[in-house]
């Protein structure tokens, strides 16, 4: 693997590093994702800010705690945003959510992203924040949502090379699973070609990083000894195939796999059809607050 490094600023286009940096500053007053699905968790208190160790210096984490509850399982969550946007309050509906119906903490996690850094940062940093919740025998999911979903692929590849920690659940939503392929112009969908490959040239500028497992978790060659797995795609998403694909290779791997695609709809899957979302979440939560459970015996195979 490549070192982790800061990403030199004269080997960013003006015009990206402007782009970027104008969706980062912009991100608290735009992005109302998730709106309509805050179903639960809505009375908790607001989020307890912490700071974790990590390769690459300290990085925050939101915090957020379920009543009544002692010593829980820790769910570490990683949000979306194309390793762009920095903005972890993005997903707070999902964290207030599962922390109130799974019954576990949530850990969201505020790693950074481009143009301040470039791979393998991100993908280091959310692997050590959740091994670090995991060090004292807390059981421990993860998961995400798009870049995040790739993330939480990514910390699971990561803990199993490392022998670091074993996650009870990875949670892979409308993940970015392979960022090697070149965006085709004239592909449908909300994610356009331009935003991949402003993300390839800012944030896997090296064209040969995109490559590796640990960024396109879909290239690893070997997929056994992972965590079981909740994989969401949309119908009309374009990064559906990349998810089916990984489902069905965990599958062929031996890992237990929940795989669930919501019909009729683009990677906003949740918030565009949210009679759907209720299920779909609640199914999550499920295996989520299922995982933090001793187990009996081995794992199933779905």
């Amino acid at each position: 693997m490549h070192a982790g490094r800061r990403h030199p600023p004269a080997l960013v286009r003006l015009s990206d590093r402007l782009r970027v940096e104008l969706t980062r500053a912009t991100a608290r007053f735009t992005v109302s994702y998730g709106d309509n699905l805050r179903f639960a968790g809505q009375d908790l208190p607001t989020p307890t800010r912490t700071t974790v160790p990590t390769r690459h210096g300290r990085v925050p984490v939101h915090v957020y705690r379920p009543p009544g509850a002692d010593r829980p399982p820790v769910h570490v969550h990683l949000h979306g945003g194309a390793f762009l946007m920095r903005y972890p309050a993005m997903d707070d509906w999902w964290c207030r959510y599962l922390a109130a119906t799974a019954g576990v903490i949530v850990a969201n996690v505020d790693f950074e992203v481009a143009p301040r850094v470039a791979y393998p940062v991100a993908q280091h940093q959310a692997h050590d924040a959740a091994a670090w919740f995991a060090q004292d025998g807390t059981p421990v999911s993860v998961g995400g949502f798009s870049s995040g979903g790739g993330l939480a692929a990514s910390v699971a590849l990561q803990a199993r090379d490392l022998a670091s920690f074993t996650p009870t659940l990875q949670v892979l939503g409308i993940a970015a699973l392979d960022l090697s392929a070149e965006p085709r112009d004239g592909d449908p969908g909300m994610i356009s070609p331009e935003l991949r490959r402003l993300v390839r040239r800012v944030y896997l500028p090296d064209p040969a990083t995109r490559l590796e497992p640990y960024a396109s978790p879909l290239l690893a060659d070997d997929l056994t000894g992972l965590p079981p797995a909740v994989v969401l795609t949309a119908e009309r998403d374009v990064l559906r195939a990349e998810g089916d694909a990984y489902a069905a290779r965990l599958r062929a791997a031996g890992v237990r796999v929940v795989h669930d695609v919501t019909p009729g709809v683009d990677h906003y899957f949740l918030t565009e059809d949210p009679r759907r979302a209720r299920t779909t979440m609640a199914m999550v939560a499920d295996e989520v607050r299922a995982a933090g459970q001793p187990r009996i015996g081995p794992p199933g195979r779905s």
